[in-house]
């Protein structure tokens, strides 16, 4: 799957079967959808779970959430767009 396909995957009512946590994650923010996004993160504490969280507070406005969920992944916080930040962790986990 590209982020192309990805992208027209978020017209469809349920999330493409297959996809690992983080990306089904990132497919329900895509969709607008911010609680069911986090849902799915929420309490899961591998690095990868803490990059998304990260972005998820981010994106929320909650910038000291942010940076402790960033720690937690060992990823800086980056200096791009919410929908920069977006298309690169979707790569990232594609």
């Amino acid at each position: 799957m590209t982020l192309s396909d990805f992208k027209k995957s978020l017209a469809n009512n349920q999330p493409p079967t297959g996809l690992s946590i983080q990306l089904q994650s990132l497919w329900f923010d895509g969709k607008g959808d911010w609680e069911q996004a986090h849902d799915l993160v929420n309490d899961l504490m591998d690095e990868d779970a803490a990059y998304v969280h990260a972005y998820l507070h981010r994106k929320e406005g909650d910038q000291w959430n942010a940076s402790y969920w960033y720690r937690n992944a060992g990823k800086a916080k980056p200096s791009v767009s919410l929908e920069e930040e977006w298309e690169q962790l979707v790569k990232h986990f594609l």
